[in-house]
């Protein structure tokens, strides 16, 4: 018998599964990284359009500036210009916020309404965010609710505006508190289980459904306090 010769053999182990995870946390860490730096620099530009008291853009302006910068987003979402695109967006959408928040900071009591408004939007996200990374529940199940729901409150939405209905834009705005709460947690959980794996995308889609949670809630809480 050889005493030289090893008696056991390393064994190949599989490595895909913990390449899988690895790819998974990269795309989460860099998902929250890029949205913390957009959503400081849509602040930035919110604050400035209230500082220079900038005037709203107008509602095609608005939305020829967001699917034109949400197209170019997805041209561009695997190259470096893809980073620079979603700031372009993100600051344009903090732009059109500016004018909407000096509206409500106008009214005796607007400060408050646009700190609660914060505030929830807040509790909202960090809730449902920790809640799907804690569980790691699949909600791809509400992809395609969500995306019939968000289509159908949008085109109401714009028929809210168009026609000045103060009462089916409350209830769009409540509607959108449902899908953007719903939207954080199938995103989330996409980007879990390997659905999402592109970060930029990722980032986009939690950005504006915070965007859309805070501006619904600003509108329904502004409406309850003029109501009192």
């Amino acid at each position: 018998m050889n005493l030289n010769q090893p008696r056991a053999r390393a064994i190949a182990l599989p490595t895909g599964g913990a390449e899988s995870v690895l790819a998974t946390n990269k795309v989460i860490r860099n998902t929250y990284l890029l949205l913390s730096l957009t959503l400081a620099f849509a602040a930035v530009t919110a604050g400035a359009a209230v500082a220079l008291k900038l005037p709203h853009p107008g509602i095609l302006l608005t939305l020829g500036g967001f699917f034109g910068l949400l197209f170019a987003v997805h041209k561009l979402k695997n190259s470096g210009w893809g980073i620079l695109a979603v700031f372009a967006l993100t600051g344009f959408m903090g732009y059109t916020l500016g004018p909407v928040i000096s509206r409500y900071l106008g009214l005796p009591n607007g400060g408050e309404i646009v700190m609660q408004a914060m505030g929830g939007t807040a509790a909202i996200f960090v809730g449902l965010s920790a809640y799907a990374l804690t569980t790691k529940k699949d909600f791809s199940f509400m992809g395609g609710f969500l995306m019939v729901g968000i289509l159908l409150a949008f085109l109401a939405g714009l028929a809210a505006i168009f026609f000045e209905i103060p009462a089916l834009s409350l209830t769009v705005s409540a509607a959108f508190v449902l899908l953007m709460s719903g939207l954080i947690l199938y995103e989330t959980g996409n980007i879990i289980h390997g659905g999402e794996t592109n970060y930029v995308l990722a980032t986009v889609t939690l950005f504006v459904s915070i965007f859309n949670l805070f501006t619904s809630l600003l509108q329904l809480l502004g409406f309850a306090s003029n109501g009192d």
